[in-house]
């Protein structure tokens, strides 16, 4: 009698247990599906503190494709692309070096100066006016990504006031806007070389607050890049994440308020806050 009751309960136990790792399995998919729903397509429908006075864009990555910049890079490396993420950290990289060490060159300057650094480690003949030329003239001359000038009209024409803050100095930054037709949507252009500190230093977003005479939680901070916005909270800012492809939140700071994939779904979030 034992034997058949034993018989009996092992296919139970067992069909229980596959209900029970089915189940699990489902609810993890579930779960991993939502999360990349909002990081990879859909909007952190999260609301935001208020609805801001003012918009602060950041400019590379975040609005201008970078893609014509990364070819000149990678031609000038004997067409080694896979250095190009090696390069970009560096001129981040030194350029936060020459905030803290109190000394200041242009963002083309830290460029050219990386990419040589680059080429030098891996034993690639370069020069620093071939090194210059692959940098400064792409770098200004970057085309809008395709959702940028609609979504900052739609934003425009909800009321919001648009300005802009890079790393660019301000002749630089002057020309990327005007070659890339941006120049009208913006009512002011701010460049840290007006204070020589690179983001993410939290004296450039107050040298932006300052300037607008507003509170931080007044202001929202645009950008493709977790560094920019984590710098932008420090002050108190508001913040909004634009997933550009490849573009990754940094986990040790605060979340954006806002996590888009382009300005038009920040249009339509911005949208919904105004109401």
């Amino acid at each position: 009698m034992s034997f058949r009751v034993a018989i009996f309960v092992v296919p139970v136990l067992v069909s229980l247990s596959v209900v029970t790792t089915s189940s699990a399995q489902e609810s993890k998919s579930v779960s991993a599906n939502e999360n990349a729903k909002t990081l990879a397509g859909q909007p952190s429908r999260k609301p935001i503190m208020s609805s801001p006075k003012v918009i602060v864009f950041d400019v590379n990555e975040t609005l201008l494709d970078l893609a014509g910049l990364k070819q000149s890079v990678g031609e000038a490396l004997n067409g080694r692309e896979d250095l190009l993420p090696l390069w970009f950290s560096n001129m981040l990289h030194y350029s936060l070096v020459e905030t803290l060490a109190g000394e200041y060159h242009d963002f083309g300057d830290i460029g050219t100066a990386a990419l040589m650094m680059v080429a030098e480690q891996e034993g690639i003949e370069l020069t620093q006016d071939d090194a210059k030329a692959a940098i400064v003239t792409p770098l200004r001359s970057l085309p809008a990504h395709a959702d940028v000038r609609e979504g900052l009209q739609r934003l425009s024409e909800q009321g919001f006031r648009l300005v802009s803050l890079t790393n660019s100095s301000k002749i630089g930054v002057e020309t990327q806007m005007k070659n890339a037709g941006l120049t009208d949507l913006f009512e002011k252009r701010y460049s840290i070389d007006q204070i020589k500190k690179y983001k993410p230093h939290p004296d450039t977003y107050q040298m932006v607050l300052d300037d607008l005479g507003l509170q931080p939680g007044e202001v929202l901070m645009v950008a493709a890049h977790a560094w920019d916005l984590a710098g932008a909270k420090s002050v108190g800012m508001q913040t909004a994440f634009v997933s550009r492809p490849g573009k990754t939140l940094y986990p040790n700071v605060q979340r954006p308020d806002v996590i888009v994939t382009d300005l038009n779904q920040l249009a339509d979030v911005m949208a919904e806050a105004k109401h």
